[in-house]
């Protein structure tokens, strides 16, 4: 599984299934991950709903490898205010690492990349702003992912900085 995080999932089922068809088990996984938007239970990261709720609407994107009906159908699942716009794996061709989908989500919000604060986890998704020209910022993990400008270990700790980036010169938020 190394480096599957660099892959649609398609290529990685047809990487690591050599007697199975990736088609079928994309399609599988589909399945489970959308039963488990209906039925699965979900808590916000603590700060998330103080943080989205504080940010004007059209100063923050979403940016997910994930599909937008189930981000939206979590989101409600939770009580988070819903993005209006999300850059999902069916709106680029190049998902993370490469900077297309944070550049998608600056240009839907008509911010510049320099402007634009990336707030990540994961390797992938620091790689893809910091790619994409934008400060990244880490969270929710103890060591900070190697290349993000600030790292904080909670995404409540985060909180505070986010929206004093957002309320200053720069102004945009994805994450």
């Amino acid at each position: 599984m190394a480096g599957a995080d660099h892959r649609r999932a398609l290529e990685t089922f047809a990487a690591v299934s050599e007697n199975l068809d990736p088609h079928e088990c994309l399609a599988a996984l589909h399945e489970l991950e959308d039963e488990d938007v209906r039925s699965g239970v979900y808590a916000a990261f603590d700060g998330a709903s103080e943080l989205l709720r504080s940010l004007p609407t059209e100063s923050w994107a979403l940016v997910t490898s994930n599909y937008e009906h189930r981000v939206r159908g979590r989101f409600l699942r939770t009580g988070l205010p819903v993005p209006s716009v999300i850059v999902d794996a069916a709106t680029v061709e190049e998902g993370k690492p490469s900077p297309v989908p944070y550049l998608r989500a600056a240009a839907r919000l008509g911010a510049e990349p320099e402007d634009c604060l990336v707030i990540e986890d994961a390797p992938s998704g620091v790689q893809s702003g910091l790619q994409a020209g934008m400060t990244v910022w880490g969270v929710n993990a103890a060591v900070a992912v190697e290349g993000v400008h600030r790292h904080f270990d909670s995404l409540r700790e985060a909180v505070p900085h986010i929206l004093a980036f957002v309320s200053g010169p720069h102004g945009y938020a994805t994450a």
